[in-house]
């Protein structure tokens, strides 16, 4: 993507440099990440001092996606909690400035572990202490007082099986490029199963190695894209951890590097065992909560792919994931019935 078709420059300089006069221009914009939801930027400026900015993605997108002003203010409120949290720095929900609301915030140093090269930076130990860490810090996400902080209206009176199943099949009805049974069916069994919804949670929505920032010896610095936060069982944020470690642990997975498949790294098993011991909760019920993970995953795989045919400024690899979508679908099909839950 050329920065220029998602980033006013000029006009996004003046509005940051107006918010955040530490700032020096001239400031350089550049996609980080490989996130193909809302684009995110790192900005540095001239005297090496960097922010992130996010930006919903290019072109045409459904109600109620990518709502980046959401995101922000979910952010603002974590900050004071005891979750790691990239610092908000101001909200921008003029359009005119850069075609669309944006946000900025701090830039946590760390590594983002999307590739086996920046994996491979840590050792086997690190790689234990990470995949602990990952375990732990959603178990800490989960004992948030969402009143405390000012998000009890993420609650909502309804299941959030009830809730999430009826968003995500109309997210399918309005992105889908082709027919795939296996979507329609795991939606069958997600709706005749539903779990007793015992507790509500505060939840990130899209819990996974590629969306946290660690440092050098494992820990967790920040978690990063909240755009799916809500409230609800929190075996919806474990089911999803879980489906995403199994992925990144595949050697033959179709569109991320296996970086979970290193030596050191826990396997999906002793991943969900070490949120269990956290938190201090049973998982009776996380098998339903992957396939619906896995469900999910091809459902937003699938608008990724469409937003891509749409406008391939969006993200080139997006290009590549029409296979992936069917592959998701099976597994969500295969976890429905029983197999490899926890396994990678």
């Amino acid at each position: 993507m050329t920065v220029t078709s998602a980033i006013d420059a000029a006009r996004v300089t003046v509005w940051l440099t107006d918010r955040l006069p530490d700032l020096e221009p001239p400031l350089e914009f550049e996609r980080v990440g490989e996130g193909q939801s809302n684009l995110t930027f790192r900005v540095a400026d001239g005297a090496g001092r960097a922010v992130v900015l996010r930006r919903p993605p290019l072109g045409e997108i459904l109600a109620s996606a990518h709502d980046v002003a959401r995101e922000y203010r979910i952010l603002t409120a974590l900050r004071p909690a005891d979750v790691p949290v990239p610092m908000t720095l101001g909200l921008c929900e003029d359009v005119g400035v850069t075609g669309a609301p944006f946000y900025a915030m701090e830039h946590v140093d760390g590594l983002v572990l999307t590739r086996l090269a920046t994996a491979e930076r840590l050792a086997p130990e690190q790689r234990a202490a990470a995949g602990r860490a990952l375990a732990a810090t959603l178990a800490q996400l989960h004992r948030v007082d969402l009143d405390a902080i000012g998000l009890a209206g993420l609650r909502r009176p309804e299941s959030l099986a009830a809730r999430q199943l009826r968003r995500w099949k109309r997210q399918w009805a309005a992105s889908k490029t082709r027919d795939l049974p296996a979507i329609d069916e795991v939606a069958e069994y997600l709706a005749a199963r539903m779990p007793e919804e015992r507790e509500t949670v505060l939840l990130h929505g899209d819990y996974h190695l590629h969306n946290l920032v660690l440092g050098e010896d494992g820990s967790v610095r920040a978690i990063l894209d909240w755009e799916l936060c809500t409230a609800g069982d929190p075996l919806a944020d474990v089911g999803q951890m879980v489906a995403y470690w199994n992925e990144l642990g595949d050697r033959d997975g179709l569109f991320r590097e296996p970086v979970a498949a290193l030596d050191g790294f826990p396997d999906a098993s002793r991943l969900a065992a070490c949120y269990a011991k956290a938190s201090g909760r049973h998982l009776d019920d996380v098998g339903y909560w992957v396939a619906f993970a896995y469900w999910k995953i091809a459902i937003i795989v699938e608008g990724v792919y469409r937003r891509w045919l749409n406008n391939p400024e969006n993200g080139a690899e997006a290009g590549t994931l029409g296979p992936a979508v069917a592959r998701l679908a099976n597994l969500a099909r295969d976890a429905a019935h029983g197999h490899a839950v926890v396994t990678r």
